[in-house]
Parts: structure tokens; C-alpha cells; sequence
């Protein structure tokens, strides 16, 4: 089986562009398919995962309240600034001083910020309370390494 080249070559600047190879072809997480000659085509992750690049940012997520989203302890979020948040959206939200990633709940005029894990409770701003919504999540990305 011949894999296109996956890492560069060379010293890496930080901030640099990196493409990365998509291979057009189904991973089967069952039993293996017969192995094909995979060819593929360099893709930059920039523009699949960036709309806005001037309104787009990366955070790291802490904890499992969004993980029935598929959002993990660890995770990272794309958030999109330039999108106007609406009923149902994932939002990264700031709460006073602490941000938090949960869906924006938008009805009659009143906001809740509900998470995916239904054994965390929904947050309901309280007077005094300043929530602000910062942006949207367009995306998340699950890193995983294993050591060995």
C-alpha cells in the first residue's frame, strides 16, 4: 500500500501553514477491507475548518459537559466570531470571567446555556450576571496520542 507523504520536510515555523494529505477512502473500524494502492490530494486544514479567518479562533476544552455533543475533556473548538449565534447552536460563552462551551437555549427573549451532559444543569443568567456570547463553534477536534 503506498501512503501519499503525510509529514513535511524541514524545520516547521510556528504559525506556518501546514497542509495535510486527504485520502479519499473508507476506514473501516470493523474488520480491515482489502488494502488499495490510496492515493490522495493535500488539503489545508485552514480552509476546511476557517470561514472568517479574521474571526476565527482555537480554544482547548476542560471537561465532559458537552461530551454527548461529541466534545470532549481535551477537545479543541473552532469558534467563529463572525456567525451570528442562534436557538440550537454549540456557543463558546462568556460567563463573568469564565468562558464555557454549551448550547445556547434562545426563547421569548430569555437565554439558557444547556449542556450536552444531562447530569450538568443548565445555566440561567442571574441578575447581576453578565453572560456574553462570544462566538460560535463551527467545529471540534479530537487529538488523541498514544504513548509507546
Amino acid at each position: 500500500m503506498n501512503l501519499p507523504a503525510l509529514i513535511p520536510t524541514g524545520p516547521l515555523e510556528v504559525g506556518a501553514l501546514v497542509p495535510v494529505c486527504l485520502v479519499e477512502a473508507a476506514v473501516h473500524a470493523g474488520f480491515p477491507s482489502p488494502a488499495e494502492d490510496l492515493g490522495g490530494k493535500r488539503i489545508d486544514l485552514n480552509e476546511v475548518l476557517i470561514t472568517h479567518p479574521q474571526a476565527t479562533y482555537l480554544f482547548r476544552v476542560s471537561g465532559e459537559s458537552m461530551k454527548d455533543a461529541g466534545i470532549n475533556d481535551e477537545d479543541y473548538v473552532v469558534v467563529n466570531r463572525a456567525l451570528k449565534p442562534a436557538h440550537g447552536h454549540i456557543v463558546l460563552a462568556q460567563l463573568d470571567d469564565e468562558f464555557t462551551v454549551k448550547y445556547l437555549h434562545s426563547r421569548n427573549g430569555r437565554m439558557k446555556l444547556k449542556a450536552a451532559n444531562p447530569t450538568f444543569p443548565d445555566i440561567l443568567p442571574r441578575d447581576g450576571q453578565t453572560v456574553t456570547v462570544w462566538g460560535v463553534v463551527t467545529s471540534s477536534i479530537t487529538i488523541h496520542v498514544k504513548a509507546g
